[in-house]
């Protein structure tokens, strides 16, 4: 095949620096937009981006030239600094080191979609660190 074909969609989970719940409704939708825009503007789409006071989750599309990894750390330290230097709050804004990443089909785009797009209601129903739990033991992560 003389072309490389790659359509690789990542629902990745990251949270805010010992979960603290430093993401209220005042800067929940600039940093969401500035997370949009960098995302985009480094190439990778995103269908939706969404979450809570201490988490966000991202569905992007994969661009095969830099690592979920790299990619990640860097819309993390730029959106933290984004924040801090916008002086949206008054404490001190970081991210946790981790993130969860996890692939979806074409098959599931739709339930990844509505589950993000959701979140609010969801989390009425279930904790962070239990939906987090939950992830970890459906993608069989348990003992890693």
């Amino acid at each position: 095949m003389p072309q490389s074909f790659t359509k690789l969609w990542i629902h990745v989970i990251w949270a805010t620096k010992n979960r603290q719940e430093l993401i209220d409704y005042s800067i929940e939708k600039n940093l969401y937009d500035f997370i949009w825009q960098e995302l985009t503007e480094l190439g990778f789409p995103i269908r939706i981006i969404n979450g809570m006071p201490d988490h966000v989750h991202v569905l992007f599309l994969q661009n095969p030239q830099k690592s979920i990894t790299d990619i990640v750390k860097q819309i993390k330290g730029s959106s933290s600094h984004f924040i801090n230097r916008g002086e949206f709050i008054l404490e001190k804004f970081a991210w946790q080191t981790g993130f969860a990443a996890f692939s979806v089909s074409e098959s599931q785009l739709d339930v990844v979609y509505n589950y993000i797009k959701n979140q609010k209601e969801h989390h009425l129903k279930k904790n962070t660190q239990d939906e987090f739990d939950g992830f970890i033991k459906r993608h069989g992560l348990e003992d890693k």
